[in-house]
């Protein structure tokens, strides 16, 4: 037992240590992880989450409990291994937990079509040794059977749910657990380009992650804007298609910015803003000390939220919406001490709509 033990601490080790080997097969799933917040995940290199981090009091202890998910396996970051080795999810009030394969070098991966197949490195010869082919990766095994990796299940280890020390639940993502829309459909869609030089394919799962922080642009796709004309002025229409909040972050917020240009006037209209604070003793405060909600008017799952206007409009009027967001809410970011990291701090557009009024 302890041999085997042994081979797997060291095997978490090579792989952890080195995914550069993972470079070899997979370049271009190598190259966009490098800028992935998957990548940056630990107080190291998440800027946001380093601000967090060294305001929580158990900063002063060095007892990192954020560890589970931002740094798993004593390293730097998520990884390759990290995501690739779960073999499970164990379900707890609080938080899950990643249940991890203990057999060394064996990964977990989803792939349309070899649903039912589990892959160790062989080669192939035809023609009397004249062609040669090969089936799996020289590196590790491959499991294709793993349904979680399927229907964005794997995830739930982390993304779930969050709750502090007073039992409270400072952050939620429902997954739709469904193979046509999950989070691996929406945050890893495919894009073009081989997944491994070994066997060529035209496409693969991006592994860039899109979210807030990086290639947000993929996530449009999930939200409408539309317009109507009301009897007593105009509203704007903001439907979520997503299977969670719009934004699920309690830091992050969601902002409206319509605009009415009249001739050559123009006019910023009333501003609708979009969050969800945490808050103690009815006051804002800190994920780790809250235990209840003071405001939360996120637009929900699925939801289309009618913003209604009372400006009447005139022919020849163009109206103007903007749906962006914060990645951290600007009455945070001076108690964050973030107020000098512009990429954080700035308003991002997602959406836009623009109409001209003819009648």
């Amino acid at each position: 037992m302890k041999s085997i033990i042994f081979v797997y601490i060291l095997t978490i080790t090579l792989f952890a240590n080195n995914t550069k080997l993972c470079k070899t097969c997979h370049p271009i799933i190598y190259s966009e992880f490098q800028n992935s917040i998957h990548k940056k995940s630990s107080p190291k290199l998440d800027k946001v989450h380093n601000a967090v981090w060294s305001l929580h009091p158990l900063k002063k202890k060095d007892d990192y409990k954020c560890a589970k998910c931002h740094t798993p396996n004593g390293e730097e970051n998520v990884n390759c291994f990290s995501c690739h080795t779960i073999k499970n999810i164990e379900k707890h009030q609080k938080t899950n937990t990643n249940i991890y394969e203990k057999k060394p070098k064996l990964f977990y991966s989803a792939q349309k079509g070899s649903e039912d197949k589990k892959l160790t490195y062989k080669k192939t010869s035809k023609f009397f040794g004249l062609i040669e082919d090969s089936e799996g990766s020289p590196y590790h095994d491959i499991d294709y059977t793993n349904k979680i990796f399927y229907d964005g299940s794997v995830c739930m280890g982390c993304h779930s749910h969050k709750q502090n020390s007073h039992k409270f639940t400072v952050c939620k993502t429902a997954s739709s657990n469904e193979k046509k829309q999950n989070c691996i459909t929406c945050h890893m869609p495919k894009v073009k380009g081989s997944a491994t030089t070994i066997r060529q394919s035209a496409t693969h799962a991006f592994h860039g992650f899109s979210g807030v922080i990086n290639h947000h642009d993929k996530l449009k796709k999930y939200i409408e804007l539309s317009y109507k004309k009301e009897a007593d002025g105009f509203s704007i229409t903001i439907k979520n298609k997503a299977p969670h909040d719009l934004l699920t972050h309690p830091l992050r917020v969601v902002k409206l910015i319509t605009k009415l240009k009249r001739g050559t006037t123009t006019t910023e209209l009333k501003t609708h803003t979009f969050v969800k604070i945490l808050g103690k003793d009815n006051k804002p405060s800190m994920p780790w000390m809250a235990d209840m909600i003071l405001k939360n008017n996120m637009i929900k799952a699925k939801e289309s939220r009618v913003i209604k206007f009372t400006q009447k409009l005139q022919k020849g009027d163009e109206i103007e919406a903007t749906l962006g967001f914060f990645v951290v809410n600007p009455k945070a970011v001076k108690k964050l001490k973030l107020e000098n990291e512009k990429e954080l701090t700035k308003f991002t557009p997602l959406k836009r709509l623009h109409i001209n009024i003819s009648e």
